[in-house]
């Protein structure tokens, strides 16, 4: 043991303790998986559904604005009934971004007086992501 520790230039109780996880597991010792800061506070799922909350219009839950912003979007997911989230600001400025979701400002002018903006909005988002082989644009 104390060659090897010499060797290798490390304690003799890192070495024996490699040598046990090594006789317990194999190869797989020597990579051992380690992560680096605080564990994380979100399942996958519970950023699959932050990120589809991101993605869905905020009229459409009831909300009072066209757009989410990221200190709207992170009130809104602390006061859902029936779901706990952990989430702060920070982690929530970088969830949409692995999500490849942008957050735009709204323009006024983006707004529709059409009663039917929404229901049009649907079957274009629709097309775009379900029928993406059929959809054209022209300009």
């Amino acid at each position: 043991m104390p060659v090897i520790a010499r060797l290798v230039q490390a304690d003799e109780d890192t070495v024996r303790d490699v040598i046990h996880r090594f006789n317990e597991i194999g190869l797989a010792c020597l990579d051992p998986q380690w992560a680096g800061g605080r564990p994380r506070l979100l399942s996958p799922d519970d950023e699959d559904f932050v990120a589809a909350t991101a993605t869905t219009r905020p009229a459409k839950l009831g909300q009072p604005f066209t757009r989410w912003s990221i200190r709207r979007l992170l009130a809104y997911l602390h006061c859902l009934p029936g779901r706990s989230l952990t989430l702060g600001r920070e982690a929530l400025c970088t969830l949409p971004a692995r999500h490849g979701i942008t957050f735009q400002p709204t323009e006024t002018w983006k707004d529709s007086p059409d009663p039917d903006f929404d229901t049009k909005l649907d079957t274009i988002e629709y097309a775009l992501t379900q029928r993406p082989e059929r959809t054209f644009a022209s300009g």
